[in-house]
This record gives C-alpha cells, sequence and structure tokens, in this order.
C-alpha cells in the first residue's frame, strides 16, 4: 500500500471513529422496544397500524391493555410503561395532582366524542321526570358528562364549576326534569344501562359494548370539544429521542387516514 492510500485510510478511519463517537451515545441511550399502555377498544384497532410504521423505524411496540383507566398511569409513574395513550388533559392533570403523580404529554393523539347513550329511549323527548342518568365518578369524566348535560338543557350549573371544570352533581343548581345521577365507574356505565335511563359511556368502552355514537347517542359531544387524547411519559422521559420517535408514528399520515376512515367521525385524529 502506498503512503499515499495508508494515509487516506487512516483519515477514512478517523472520520467514521469520530462520528460513531458523536452517533453513538444517542443510539445506544435510545430505547428501540417500548412497552405502551392503552384503554380497551378503538385504541387496540389504531396501535396495530402505529406499531407498523413504528417497525420501519426500528422501533417495537409492546401494547398492554387495560380495562381500568385508573391503572395506566401508575403501572407509568411506576415504570411498568414507558408511555401510555389513553387520556386527556383534564384527566391527567387531576390524576398528577391526586395522585402526585409526575407524567407530561408529548403529543396528540384522536378526540373521542362523549355520548349518552339509551336501552330505554331513541330521543331526549322521551327521557322522562325523575329518571336515572349515569355518570362518570371520575372527577374529569364526571364533570365532562355534566357539561354535556348542561350543553343539551338538563342541567344548569354553578358558573365557577364550568369555569374551573370541576363540576360534580353538588354543583346542579337547577335540575327541571328531577333527573337522579348517578355516579359509576366508567367501565360499569355500559353494564348499567337497563338500569339507567340514559349514561354518559366514553368511546373506548362504548365500542366495547357494541354502541356507536352516530347511531345509538341521544347527546353528543361536539368533534372539537377541548378533550383530545394524549400520548403520555414521565417528566424525566419527555425529551428522549424514543418518545419523539413515538409520538410522530402515531402522528403518521398512515395512522391519520385509518383513523379518518375507519371511524367514520367517532374518532377524530387531533393532530
Amino acid at each position: 500500500m502506498t503512503p499515499f492510500l495508508r494515509h487516506r485510510r487512516s483519515l477514512l478511519a478517523g472520520t467514521a471513529a469520530a462520528l460513531l463517537a458523536l452517533a453513538g451515545p444517542t443510539f445506544a441511550q435510545d430505547k428501540q422496544r417500548l412497552k405502551v399502555g392503552i384503554s380497551v377498544g378503538n385504541a387496540e384497532q389504531i396501535f396495530e397500524v402505529v406499531k407498523k410504521v413504528a417497525a420501519r423505524d426500528g422501533l417495537q411496540l409492546d401494547v398492554v391493555v387495560f380495562n381500568d383507566y385508573q391503572l395506566p398511569n401508575a403501572a407509568l409513574a411506576a415504570g411498568d410503561l414507558d408511555a401510555n395513550a389513553f387520556q386527556h388533559q383534564p384527566f391527567l392533570d387531576n390524576q398528577n395532582k391526586a395522585r402526585g403523580f409526575d407524567i407530561v404529554p408529548v403529543g396528540l393523539t384522536i378526540t373521542a366524542p362523549l355520548g349518552f347513550y339509551s336501552r330505554k329511549i331513541k330521543s331526549l323527548d322521551a327521557l322522562p321526570e325523575g329518571a336515572s342518568v349515569g355518570i362518570q365518578n371520575d372527577p374529569s369524566n364526571g364533570n365532562r358528562a355534566l357539561l354535556l348535560l348542561q350543553s343539551a338543557g338538563l342541567v344548569t350549573l354553578k358558573p365557577e364549576a364550568v369555569k374551573n371544570n370541576t363540576a360534580t352533581p353538588l354543583d346542579v343548581v337547577a335540575n327541571p326534569k328531577k333527573l337522579k345521577l348517578v355516579p359509576l365507574d366508567a367501565a360499569q356505565l355500559p353494564r348499567s344501562l337497563d338500569d339507567l335511563a340514559i349514561a354518559s359511556i366514553n368511546n373506548d368502552y362504548a365500542e366495547k359494548a357494541g354502541l356507536s355514537l352516530a347511531r345509538d347517542a341521544v347527546i353528543k359531544e361536539s368533534p372539537k370539544s377541548p378533550y383530545a387524547n394524549l400520548i403520555a411519559v414521565r417528566r424525566a422521559d419527555q425529551d428522549k429521542p424514543w418518545a419523539k420517535r413515538l409520538v410522530a408514528a402515531y402522528q403518521s399520515p398512515e395512522v391519520k387516514q385509518f383513523i379518518e376512515t375507519k371511524f367514520n367521525g367517532a374518532l377524530v385524529p387531533a393532530f
């Protein structure tokens, strides 16, 4: 080998080593496999597409499905998950405050309009006086359900509770039909429809129960509500490359197209 070639080879080797030294720590620290918590229902279908998009970027997603809204944040805070994707900001804010979590959003996913469903009536005109009305017993979704009842003219809430998004049945100041508000666990509401005139049911539980927002809901939230769902991680992880890659996989054109064509307005991309 000539001195020139030997020198050139030495330069190339040095350059490659320098590049590896720069890139190495990033790739070494970045996870290639993530455990992501989601809620049962439509999210399972969406994440089948997200997983395929993420895999093209070399990111493997292990999806853990939960039937209880109280568990995914606890699992994330405990380190059993890398991220979760099941909640909106008011719910996350409440959980952080009530349970001492330090969990932050890193990207938006979908908006799932809330609905009140019934097995007994087809429209609110048929809602009898004194009817039992099911709402979620967690603060954020219970507040959301009460706001929807107010938008339908069934109750009036204290203005301060509306302003602060903290409404509970105790904040009802007018109830012309003398409705009986029944707070229940979100997962229990679909199973209680036979005992209730109407019930507020989150989209994932409604879908699992075979209910359609377009077909079965007697009250429907606007798709432009502020309750967009999000991907959340522990605060220490919010700037990690893998968090950005996860968000990019979810917010890809393929996932957006799937949501728009599959759910026909029952779910709306929030990105």
